[in-house]
């Protein structure tokens, strides 16, 4: 029988090392083919804002932030994927502030006729797109804590239908001017090769609480009772680490106080740790900072 999510009644706290609910995620940063198309593509469609450009690098935002979303960074003979096709990269979540601001965006991907899917989610409401070099992208919204249910100590969540008339009735008509103030990077989601070593890595290493486990072929874990900062998935079955062409994830951003803890625990449970940067089985790269 499902129950409120209340606050300290769902999830599995790791053994060991655990992630301050202090945390939040930074910039991801991508390998593209076509650098001035991907900058058209992620201004016109997603609605960033260029911040600051050096030769093959363009870091994009919140017009006007201090801080990218997305560092996009072209490196020559790079072509685009197959979704699907390789481990890594499922999507990148960018969260709106509120349910208006998804109804702007759904009014405005009608506009310039990008198409999409949508999802709801149960903790969210989700629309899904992918870039020109097939990089899976998620822009959604949360519903509020209070409305979170949890069966047991996991956390609801599900793929249902999107109700898109009252997203959109939700904008009121207001104008999509581009992405809005608030707007940060909600969470990562990766394919993997198998779910016992992601468990490995990203919870009992790395410290993640696990929110949601029964999820077919899936795992979502949290810091700070947040439904999930990272997802994993072993959708693409057969499918092999990327090659240096293909266009793919370069490294995600975790920001925490006290970084070196995170890093310690993931080096004495034998992974791989490079400075500040640490690579999960797969070869995809986290970088953990303050």
């Amino acid at each position: 029988m499902p129950q409120l999510a209340l606050p300290g009644s769902y999830g599995e706290a790791p053994t060991g090392y655990r992630l301050p609910a202090a945390l939040r995620l930074g910039a991801v940063r991508l390998q593209v083919s076509d650098l001035s198309r991907s900058v058209h593509w992620y201004h016109d469609v997603l609605g960033l804002s260029e911040l600051s450009r050096e030769r093959d690098v363009v870091a994009m935002g919140v017009a006007g932030a201090a801080e990218p979303l997305v560092v996009l960074e072209h490196r020559p003979r790079t072509v685009p994927v197959r979704p699907g096709s390789r481990l890594g990269l499922y999507h990148f979540a960018i969260l709106l502030p509120d349910r208006p601001a998804l109804g702007r965006f759904v009014q405005h991907l009608a506009r310039v006729g990008a198409r999409a899917g949508a999802s709801d989610h149960l903790v969210s409401e989700a629309l899904y797109l992918q870039d020109p070099d097939g990089l899976g992208i998620e822009v959604y919204r949360d519903r509020p804590r209070s409305e979170w249910q949890r069966t047991g100590k996991e956390l609801m969540m599900a793929t249902d239908p999107l109700d898109a008339a009252g997203v959109v009735a939700a904008a009121n008509d207001e104008p999509w001017t581009g992405m809005p103030y608030g707007t940060v990077m909600g969470h990562l989601h990766l394919h993997v090769g198998d779910i016992p070593r992601a468990t490995d890595f990203y919870s009992h290493a790395l410290g993640f609480d696990r929110m949601v486990w029964r999820y077919p072929g899936a795992l979502f874990l949290g810091a700070g009772g947040y439904h999930h900062h990272l997802g994993t998935n072993t959708w693409a079955p057969g499918a092999s680490s990327p090659r240096n062409t293909d266009a793919q994830l370069l490294e995600w951003n975790i920001v925490i106080p006290a970084p070196e803890a995170a890093l310690s625990s993931l080096a004495e449970a034998g992974f791989r740790v490079n400075g500040t940067q640490a690579l999960d089985p797969w070869g995809t790269p986290v970088r953990i900072t303050g």
